[in-house]
């Protein structure tokens, strides 16, 4: 028999895309009616202008249709109300304006992707491996933490604007599985727009990013940093002291140099460093297997040694990727080279890497459908 109740069962199941948790527990449902086989479900939506309303109601459609007897399904919008959205923000964030990844409670596992000097293609590697750890069944998150020089919502395909739920309570975009912010977001999409700030701002904003957007239950979150040791570098190492550090360097011996000393900020703000990562590493002729060292060799290995001597702790090469210019075809057109081409050579490197940081996650994984590469 077709009841109120089986429709609100069915609706147990369709989750909001942004926020990731059940509408029936998210006080969105308004209203269920029933007449004979038509069934008519109202919907409160967050705010007036949602992104994702059709998804919403597409969701609902699918639901409630596969119940036996239902004929038609009319999904009705509606609003919340400025009590309503108050009540979620509560509900989602808690009383207190705080930073939830370094909760007690928090499993989140927080990598900071750093470099000594621009141009080593930092900002694409944080893309491939976000992606990379999403498509292992994992939730991602990234903050482009390079105020100046953001460029994450190009590389990862970006389209969508920050949802505002509330003054102090906003929902990040996503991407190929993956959420993403950027400043972009706060300029109106204005691309060109330069960003004027002082130092000290560069840690406010960086603070607003993690406190006042609702990320989730995030397995992984990546910080793409400025290149250098500069305000956000100090400030991500107060805000996020569980941070563990991603040095990035290309196999030119001067660009390692570099790095060597954005890894030594690490011991000067008692940062972890999970490793080392060489990018532009050898190129691969495709018709005689041959290796071009374009910038080249050995850059990755001595900053892991260095570091390792300095640190007196390991700190591992974690994998040289092989230069490809399919990841800079995949930044300009916002499709990462894990979707596009998931056999290409670089992204092997890039799984292995992955499946190195998730060895010594702190974060059970137990439940989850990993989808592990061969």
């Amino acid at each position: 028999m077709l009841t109120e109740a089986n429709v609100l069962k069915s609706l147990e199941t369709v989750e909001d895309p942004e926020i990731h948790k059940p509408i029936t527990e998210l006080g969105m449902v308004k209203s269920i009616s029933i007449n004979g086989s038509e069934v008519t479900v109202a919907v409160f939506l967050t705010i007036k202008a949602c992104p994702m309303r059709e998804s919403i109601v597409s969701r609902v459609e699918n639901a409630v249709s596969k119940i036996e007897g239902v004929s038609k399904v009319i999904v009705e919008l509606d609003v919340m109300s400025d009590e309503q959205r108050t009540k979620l923000k509560l509900q989602l964030r808690g009383p207190e304006r705080e930073i939830p990844f370094v909760r007690p409670d928090s499993k989140t596992r927080v990598f900071a992707i750093a470099s000594g000097k621009g141009g080593v293609g930092k900002s694409s590697l944080t893309v491939n491996l976000a992606v990379a750890f999403a498509q292992k069944g994992l939730s991602v998150g990234i903050i482009d933490a390079d105020i100046y020089g953001h460029s994450i919502p190009r590389i990862l395909g970006l389209s969508a604007e920050q949802t505002q739920i509330d003054p102090d309570l906003r929902i990040p975009p996503s991407a190929h599985g993956v959420k993403a912010l950027s400043v972009l977001g706060m300029k109106g999409g204005d691309t060109y727009r330069p960003v004027a700030l002082r130092g000290p701002m560069l840690g406010k904003m960086l603070e607003q990013f993690l406190a006042d957007f609702y990320w989730g239950d995030l397995d992984i979150l990546l910080l793409d940093l400025p290149p250098g040791t500069g305000d956000i570098a100090i400030s991500t190492a107060q805000l996020l002291p569980n941070a563990e550090l991603i040095v990035v360097t290309t196999p030119q011996i001067a660009a390692a140099e570099v790095a060597i000393r954005a890894g030594m900020m690490a011991t000067l703000i008692s940062q972890k460093i999970a490793g080392v990562i060489e990018n532009m590493s050898a190129v691969t002729c495709e018709e005689c297997g041959e290796e071009t060292p374009l910038f080249g060799v050995g850059g990755g290995l001595k900053v892991s040694e260095e570091l390792s001597k300095s640190t007196k702790k390991d700190v591992p090469l974690l994998g040289k990727i092989p230069f490809d210019v399919r990841i800079r075809e995949g930044g300009d057109n916002g499709l990462p080279l894990p979707i596009s081409n998931p056999e290409a050579p670089s992204v092997i490197v890039m799984n292995e890497i992955v499946d190195q940081l998730l060895k010594n996650s702190q974060r059970s994984l137990a439940g989850k459908a990993l989808k592990l590469s061969k």
